[in-house]
């Protein structure tokens, strides 16, 4: 299994995530608290980047990282709906798809 694109991964899905919490808290202002769009002016760009990219990571790890097309559909699908991106990262973690392990030598006693 591939670390760097383990971590490539991690780290997009986690932008992703980010970017779509403050594209959320940007459209609460805009559209219930007080009718002011800065937010969605700011996170709408970025959130549509980091969407972007998430997928075309998704589509670039799924070889090195060994993901059947079950596995690549549902990193897919958590793209739609918020924050879904960071419980997908969790779930890969957690069965194994990715690994979070970070490999560092331990260097010798002799």
């Amino acid at each position: 299994m591939s670390t760097k694109h383990a971590a490539w991964f991690r780290t997009v899905a986690i932008a992703e995530a980010i970017s779509w919490t403050g594209l959320l808290i940007g459209m609460l202002f805009k559209y219930v608290l007080s009718d002011n769009e800065i937010g969605v002016k700011i996170f709408g760009p970025i959130h549509g980047g980091i969407f972007i990219a998430y997928v075309i990571t998704v589509l670039v790890v799924r070889g090195p990282l060994r993901w059947p097309w079950p596995v690549t559909l549902a990193a897919l699908a958590a793209s739609i709906p918020p924050l879904f991106t960071w419980f997908f990262e969790i779930w890969a973690v957690r069965t194994g798809r990715i690994d979070a392990a970070q490999q560092t030598p331990v260097p010798s006693t002799t």
